[in-house]
């Protein structure tokens, strides 16, 4: 009976060694997973704002015109 009464302990002890273990590896594996998704999205907004920049203000852009017509207007006026 003792010996059914430790064998029986052991496995549950196993079982929950083995469970935390397991935990606390998914817990890791979806941390860096969540960091990673996060990293993506950052990197992926700012190239996505620098081209939309970058675009907006390229040489023949309505935007790119205005700024060189406020620019010589100042200029004259100074002058």
């Amino acid at each position: 009976m003792g010996r059914l009464l430790a064998g029986t302990v052991a496995v549950v002890v196993g079982l929950f060694v083995a469970g935390a273990i397991a935990v606390w590896l998914f817990k890791a594996l979806l941390g860096a997973a969540f960091y990673l998704i996060v990293g993506a999205v950052v990197v992926g907004g700012a190239v996505w704002l620098y081209g939309r920049t970058r675009r907006s203000l390229s040489s023949g852009s309505r935007n790119q015109r205005r700024l060189e017509a406020t620019l010589a207007t100042w200029r004259q006026r100074r002058h």
